[in-house]
C-alpha cells in the first residue's frame, strides 16, 4: 500500500458480543466506513458520484481474519490503503491494530467494481471514470 488513511476510534459496550468481545459484524461495519473515508481522504466523495453522476462503487468481495479480540474500550487504529487497481475494480486493504502497541487484530478486505446506476434495471460494471483514477493515483 502507498497512501494510506487511519481512522482511529475506542470500542465501546455496544461493539461486543455476549463474551465481551467485538461482534464480528462490527468489524464490517468500521471497514466500509472506513473504504468511504478513504475515498474521501482522496477527494472522491461516494455519495455525489451516486447522486450525480449515477456511478457507485459496489462490493464484489469482503472479507476477515481475525488475529486477536477486540475488547472494551481499547482503541484501534484502522488503516486503509488500495492493495489493486484496475480499469473497473479497486481493492481496498484495512489493517485494524491496537493504536497503544500497533497489534494486528484484524485484517479485513474489500474489492469494489465501479457500477454504472444510470439504469436500475440493467446495473452494470464500467470503468472508472478518469478524474477519479487520477485523484486515486496522484496519491
Amino acid at each position: 500500500m502507498t497512501y494510506q488513511n487511519i481512522v482511529e476510534r475506542k470500542i465501546m459496550w455496544g461493539d461486543l458480543d455476549s463474551v465481551g468481545i467485538v461482534f464480528y459484524p462490527r468489524y464490517y461495519e468500521w471497514i466500509d466506513a472506513c473504504g468511504h473515508l478513504f475515498f474521501e481522504s482522496l477527494g472522491v466523495n461516494l455519495n455525489d458520484l451516486m447522486g450525480k453522476r449515477q456511478i457507485g462503487f459496489g462490493l464484489v468481495e469482503t472479507g476477515c481474519r481475525y488475529f486477536k479480540p477486540g475488547r472494551y474500550h481499547e482503541t484501534i487504529r484502522i488503516t486503509t490503503g488500495i492493495e489493486e487497481l484496475t480499469d473497473k475494480t479497486v481493492h481496498l486493504n484495512h489493517r485494524i491494530t491496537l493504536a497503544s502497541d500497533d497489534t494486528l487484530t484484524v485484517e479485513g478486505f474489500e474489492k469494489r467494481i465501479c457500477m454504472d446506476l444510470s439504469n436500475p434495471d440493467n446495473i452494470r460494471a464500467r470503468d472508472i471514470p478518469k478524474d477519479v483514477v487520477e485523484k486515486i493515483k496522484r496519491q
